[in-house]
């Protein structure tokens, strides 16, 4: 992925280094480290200057000894998302049962951002980081995972072995999506996605274009995707032009309820009726998908599994766990009048 040059990337500074750098052994940083009783003044300023002046970030292992700090870092993709407010509640009162308070960093969807928030997390002795929908690839998320419990939302890769995710299985809710769609009778069945740029195999927007492609596959139908501009950008003139096509399909399934609400508006204010019209299902079942006035048949995710999930994860690795674990929420579909 392009732009991914964050300090990470470099050799590991470790313990050696400092206590080499400082002048002092090894286990004096250490005492240091741990806020050991007896440390003097002088010890302790020769070994935390070395420290800064090497970007020195504490193992896994060395922050243990130290004891926990009972605090985790939650690093979320932006809070403008209504769905992500039901993972990040419910991953709080888990946190909170087992005696741990989350503070909340935003990573603006932007790589470097993301790289600072996780080293200052670290750097602040956090017991362990709950990141939703990075943009960091996983290369990166593993050498942080060497330092810190990290367990992710939003990023499919199962391989990882230093970290755990917890998803909803997009690829399993885009393709009953499709099956929810084709029960109601339509056979013309598109997906509105957006242009995924050089974003990361890992995100959730191509496992459910996989998901939608498999399931028109299934039927013998012919998958079409209709891309919107990227994450960030106005879509309004965009999803006017959808909207305006001549060959616009009967119905179409939206990667996401963030896309497929303002869709919603678009289409009854230009006088395209839904569903008599277009057949609009979407992804996330946000709280505005429920509204009445809205009813979008939206792919269930399950916002409360997700973070308590999630959660209980991260504690699990915070307590030591080593294996990684990548689970998976079944997703459903809630319909409503929108289909």
């Amino acid at each position: 992925m392009k732009n991914q040059t964050v300090n990470a990337t470099r050799d590991r500074i470790t313990i050696r280094d400092v206590a080499q750098d400082a002048g002092v052994s090894v286990a004096a940083v250490s005492k240091v480290l741990r806020n050991a009783y007896g440390v003097s003044d002088i010890l302790r300023t020769k070994v935390e200057t070395s420290i800064e002046k090497l970007n020195y970030r504490p193992s896994v292992a060395a922050r243990a000894m130290r004891g926990r700090t009972q605090t985790v870092g939650m690093l979320v993709i932006e809070l403008s998302n209504p769905f992500l407010a039901g993972v990040i509640e419910e991953a709080n009162a888990t946190l909170s049962e087992s005696g741990f308070k989350a503070l909340i960093g935003i990573g603006r969807s932007t790589s470097p951002i993301e790289a600072s928030m996780i080293e200052s997390m670290i750097d602040n002795r956090m017991d362990g980081v709950l990141i939703i929908a990075p943009r960091i690839s996983g290369k990166i998320l593993e050498l942080y995972s060497r330092q810190i419990p990290i367990v992710v939302i939003a990023h499919h890769e199962p391989h990882a072995q230093t970290y755990d995710t917890v998803n909803s299985d997009d690829h399993r809710g885009a393709y009953l999506a499709v099956e929810a769609a084709l029960q109601r009778g339509y056979r013309d069945i598109a997906m509105l996605g957006y242009d995924l740029g050089d974003s990361p195999p890992t995100i959730v927007a191509l496992q459910r274009e996989k998901g939608y492609l498999d399931g028109v596959k299934a039927e013998g139908l012919e998958g079409r995707i209709i891309r919107l501009p990227l994450v960030g950008a106005d879509r309004r003139a965009a999803i006017n032009d959808f909207l305006a096509l001549k060959d616009r399909p009967r119905a179409v399934f939206v990667w996401s309820d963030l896309d497929a609400v303002p869709l919603i508006n678009a289409a009854r204010m230009s006088g395209i009726r839904v569903p008599e019209d277009l057949a609009i299902i979407g992804y996330d079942n946000s709280p505005m998908a429920a509204i009445p006035l809205v009813g979008l048949t939206s792919v269930d995710q399950n916002a409360a599994a997700l973070g308590r999930t999630a959660a209980e994860t991260l504690l699990g690795r915070i307590d030591g766990r080593e294996e990684a674990r990548h689970l998976l929420i079944e997703p459903h579909v809630e319909m409503r009048g929108s289909t």
